[in-house]
């Protein structure tokens, strides 16, 4: 919740003077800052983006745009909502024409006049009126009104707002035609008289005001309040008598105040907030309030020959705050006087019978929500929706969700269903609910018999309800959510923690022209009607690019011709990469459009076509469930992005019938049984091999497949202290199937013949023949001499590192002080020192494995906040030739590359960091400089590459330009030091290397030659890359040229 300084206003009227408070900003809120305002193209933000967002969503069935919060600028947007549904004050301002407040095109001219407060006024409208968004942004205004992103996160008094946005229009439009726009709308005049009781002399005063503000305290409503301003007078007796300046002694006198000018919009201000002396705090009225739509102001002005109508106000906007006088939220309830939304709801028109916002006005039935949901379910095709979406339908219904207003009493929703079994039925996995037939039934009886009140709110309503041309149009707008509401809802805001602050009404004898009804474009300058214009074509182009891009997916497709089956699985019969098909297709199209386009693609094939769900597995590609429906759109089958296809006849493969389906999936498994000598007789050596069986195959498959008749089975398992235990497989468990015995891919399995008593199971876990190794190897790396090199340290899952470390110090005979700088480095199956463990890890926590290699190195391990990091210049990584070096987590990247240079001894600063992915090739670039390493997600042990090149600008690529000459003589051509793709000829030009599947070399003298990088923004089309490359072609001919010519001079 926003921390508000509602009411702090208030305390300074009741002559308390606040320092060091928010209010300080409302100073210089809105001075014109020129240098704040941005060159504003729709659809691009401020800051460069790396990605493209999501453009924001068109306008919702009201029609009517919202305005986004900035985190604490809901009071802000209530307010520009009103005065934008001021039609008067909007076509004023809209009036004023780049002549008279500049544009922005013209803010860098130094004898400019830009008044930028109105131009993002004038802007911010007409994106409310004419731009096909959900919800305009405010931040641009924002911007030009000189606030921090601190400053839009808090929140402020939307009263004293209203003034100082008025006196900062006054000041910036002074010296144009609209210098009088707020006083010729908003100015009024009281009229202050003391009438002296002897000699009836009368004293006035007159005051301006822009608003009025009325009490709330002890005042049962706003004609009450203004009764009591301007119509009771105020004696001056007794002990309080007023000096007459007249009779020139105290007298008796009486004063009264009266309006004496009525402006055409009437602002209408209400203290709720007050101070308490005695508790000395702040509290908020919440008491009953009244306030009507329409309201006569005659009786509180002064005596004239007005006719009355000149008198009367019709309410249009009343600004409501939620909460406390220490925080809360404030959405405004508005009239569409020019018609601009659409009042009636999506639901109203599709379901008229039952107008589900009629009951949310009357109390039985939101107190009841039994009825609530049986009417939801009622208007549901079959009956039937989903839970989720129920609780999203009551929460559109009524305004509020079921943990917000029935948890309490009733408990979660799905309890609630659970316990009205009678009216409601769920399904198994209590993801969707039905109504009972009976309960159906009964629902729309017990309705009518027991509800008639309500039911009567469903079927009739008064003739200004049901005639919705007529009726006023009013609509919530709560920052971007706009909902169409009802009059008799304002009521609602008389009292309560959620009650009226503001009240904004207009003189009922203002007319609309008729052209303005419903007519969004009316009065909007030319200038504005072509940006708004341009900037939705933008929008749609924007929506149509995202739509396609969120809706297509990728999918790999397996050409059944190009594998064949062995082993329990498919494998390719050629290579990987010529039997997979990579196709990008709309996920919205159906399975029958998918078969279509595959069989355009592959236009060698012939017989039936069957689309089946595959996986690779560790066995090989296993195929899943046949695809079938051809009417189904593919995003309802539920294909993921970068699903595996398989594109076969549906019965065999290369002649061999496959097993498909989950049931049968091959699990690899690797066995361990005695080799056999080449004699054919068994040794005494156990042997790990890997065989595939079927899921649903029998365990005891195994023991055929190894040939032995007799035999027991040993499934390895990991008991809770860490430690390897082989368990026996009963006899009656070999006819269960693999999965049911739980075996997974990978799993190890011992084959031991029953007549051979070589392996003998002690206490019926370990056997005889297999030494559990509890040991690891140091060696000594720390470059002194020692009498032995290496040693075998005994150890368990649960040693410390730091004791092992210590331990091996001591054996193998170094110096104590190796104690404080050294530690113990994993050494791989190829020698490579890998990243040094941490002290405090166990084995286990640190995953080293018993029998491992590990060196003792000097220097200490890296700490918890630190990263250990290979790195080695070029692409091209050569094992052993890594340097390392440790940094902390949080160092930026562009610091980190400078440690590497300056440790490597590499100068200049055209360098840029790459990370070495899994196959040991240069990754993408670390393009943010200014990014953490944490937040790259670089973590200890990563290899990073430092390439000679400095990178392109964000949002910019660097293109390398080759010129391609067939056949012609070699020229002397510099060659460019980092080619990818080709060898160099002794003159200096690139030979085309040659490709997998390209044809034969046509032209043995075709030759590239190396021109230069060009920087391209990323947007760029093919046709600008083009000519681009073309013109640094024509200007490295030119030069070619000249050094000829000069060469060739005598």
């Amino acid at each position: 919740m926003c921390v508000s300084n509602v009411g702090l206003g208030r305390l300074v009227g009741l002559g308390f003077r606040q320092v060091g408070s928010s209010f300080t900003m409302f100073g210089d809120l809105f001075e014109e800052d020129y240098s704040s305002v941005s060159n504003y193209e729709y659809g691009k933000e401020k800051k460069l983006k790396t990605k493209a967002l999501e453009p924001p969503a068109p306008r919702e069935f009201t029609n009517l745009s919202g305005i986004r919060n900035q985190g604490g600028t809901c009071y802000l947007n209530s307010l520009l909502q009103t005065l934008h549904f001021t039609p008067e004050f909007r076509e004023a301002l809209f009036s004023l024409g780049p002549e008279e407040l500049g544009s922005f095109e013209d803010k860098d001219k130094p004898d400019a006049k830009v008044r930028i407060i109105p131009l993002q006024l004038q802007r911010l409208f007409a994106q409310l009126l004419l731009l096909d968004q959900d919800a305009a942004s405010t931040a641009d205004l924002t911007d030009s009104f000189g606030w921090t992103s601190n400053e839009e996160m808090r929140q402020h008094d939307v009263q004293e707002l209203n003034r100082i946005l008025f006196s900062a229009l006054e000041t910036s439009l002074v010296g144009t035609s609209g210098h009088d726009l707020i006083n010729r709308l908003y100015h009024g005049t009281v009229v202050n008289q003391v009438v002296c009781k002897e000699c009836k002399n009368v004293s006035e005063k007159q005051e301006d005001f822009l608003d009025l503000t009325v009490a709330v305290k002890n005042v049962s409503g706003l004609e009450d309040a203004l009764w009591t301003m301007y119509v009771e007078e105020e004696m001056f007796d007794c002990d309080n008598l007023y000096h007459c300046g007249t009779c020139d002694r105290l007298v008796k006198a009486a004063k009264s105040a009266k309006l004496r000018k009525l402006p055409p919009f009437l602002t209408v201000s209400l203290l709720r907030f007050n101070f308490d002396f005695v508790k000395r705090e702040r509290y908020k009225e919440t008491s009953c309030y009244t306030f009507p739509l329409r309201i006569n102001l005659k009786p509180f002005c002064e005596q004239s020959d007005l006719d009355d109508l000149e008198h009367v106000y019709d309410l249009f906007s009343v600004i409501i705050h939620k909460g406390g006088c220490y925080g809360g939220h404030y959405h405004v309830y508005i009239k569409d006087v020019d018609h601009l939304g659409n009042w009636q709801s999506q639901e109203e028109k599709s379901k008229p019978d039952v107008n589900l916002k009629d009951l949310q006005n009357e109390e039985e039935i939101d107190d009841d929500p039994l009825i609530i949901l049986k009417v939801i379910l009622l208007q549901e095709e079959n009956n039937v929706i989903p839970v989720d979406q129920l609780g999203q339908k009551l929460l559109k219904k009524i305004g509020t969700s079921w943990n917000k207003k029935y948890r309490k009493q009733y408990g979660p929703l799905r309890k609630f269903l659970q316990l009205h079994s009678q009216v409601f039925l769920l399904s198994s996995d209590e993801s969707t609910v039905s109504l009972l037939k009976n309960g159906s039934l009964r629902a729309e009886s017990d309705f009518q018999r027991n509800d008639q009140h309500v039911f009567k709110t469903l079927t009739s309503e008064s003739p200004g309800l049901n005639d919705r041309n007529s009726c006023p149009h009013w609509f919530d707008i709560n920052d971007s959510k706009v909902q169409p509401i009802k009059e008799k809802d304002i009521e609602r805001q008389f009292q309560g923690k959620e009650s009226a602050y503001m009240l904004f009404y207009r003189k009922s004898q203002l007319q609309r022209p008729p052209e303005a009804r419903a007519n969004p474009r009316y009065g909007v300058p030319r200038h504005l009607l072509n940006e708004m214009d341009a900037a939705n074509i933008e929008l749609q182009t924007k929506r149509a690019e995202w739509d396609s891009t969120n809706n297509n997916f990728e999918l790999h497709l397996h050409l059944g011709p190009h594998y064949h089956f062995f082993n329990g699985a498919l494998h390719p019969i050629i290579s990987q990469a010529e039997s997979v098909w990579d196709l990008t297709f709309d996920k919205r199209k159906t399975l029958g459009d998918l078969r279509q386009s595959i069989f355009q693609l592959l236009d060698f094939w012939e017989g039936d076509m069957v689309l089946s769900v595959a996986k690779f597995v560790p066995a090989g590609l296993h195929v899943y469930q046949m695809l079938d429906g051809d009417d189904m759109m593919l995003c309802e089958m539920e294909i993921a992005d970068g699903e595996d296809l398989f594109v076969w006849n549906g019965v065999e493969v290369g002649g061999i019938q496959i097993p498909t389906g989950s049931d049968c999936e091959p699990l690899l498994l690797n066995v361990l049984h005695l080799a056999t000598s080449s004699e054919g007789e068994k040794c005494q050596q156990l042997v790990e091999s890997p065989h595939v069986f079927p899921s649903n195959a029998e365990v005891g498959a195994v023991l055929t497949t190894l040939a032995v008749p007799v035999g027991v089975l040993f499934v390895n398992a990991t008991d809770p202290a860490g430690g390897e235990n082989w368990v026996a497989v009963p006899k009656e468990d070999l006819k269960k199937t693999f999965r049911e015995q739980g075996l997974r891919n990978k799993s190890l399995v011992l084959v031991q013949d029953s007549r051979d008593n070589s392996l003998l199971l002690k206490q019926g876990k370990w056997f005889t023949g297999m030494n559990e190794i509890n040991w690891l190897q140091v060696q000594n790396l720390c470059e002194l001499e020692s009498e032995e090199k290496q040693v075998k340290i005994s150890a368990t899952v649960n040693t410390v590192v730091f004791d092992l470390r210590i331990k091996a110090i001591k054996e193998l005979k170094l110096m104590k002080e190796l104690a404080e700088n050294s530690c113990l480095r994993p050494i791989d199956r190829n020698g490579k020192l890998l990243c040094p463990v941490p002290d405090g890890y166990t084995l286990k926590e640190a995953e080293l494995k018993m029998g491992s290699s590990l060196g003792l190195c000097p220097g200490k391990a890296p700490t918890s906040s630190q990263l250990f990091l290979f790195f080695t210049m070029g692409s091209d990584v050569q094992p052993g030739t890594e340097m390392e070096i440790i940094v902390e987590e949080t160092i930026s990247v562009r610091d980190c590359l400078k440690l590497m240079l300056e440790q490597s001894g590499l100068p200049g600063d055209t360098w840029h960091l790459r990370k070495m992915d899994w196959c040991y090739e240069a990754g993408e670039p670390l393009c943010e400089e200014d990014a953490t390493l944490r937040e790259l997600m670089i973590c200890s042990g990563d290899t990073l590459l430092l390439i000679e090149g400095k990178l392109p600008p964000p949002g910019f690529l660097k293109v390398p330009v080759w010129w391609y000459q067939p056949r012609g003589p070699a020229g002397h051509w510099k060659s460019h030091p980092d080619q990818r793709s080709g060898t160099p000829s002794p003159g200096g030009v690139w030979r085309a290397a040659s490709t997998q599947g390209a044809p034969g070399d046509l032209h043995g003298e075709v030759s590239l030659r190396y021109l230069g990088d060009l920087e391209i923004s990323e947007d760029a089309t093919v046709a600008e890359l083009k000519s681009q490359s073309v013109l640094i072609g024509h200007v490295f001919c030119a030069t070619f040229s000249e050094m000829s010519c000069f060469l060739s001079r005598p």
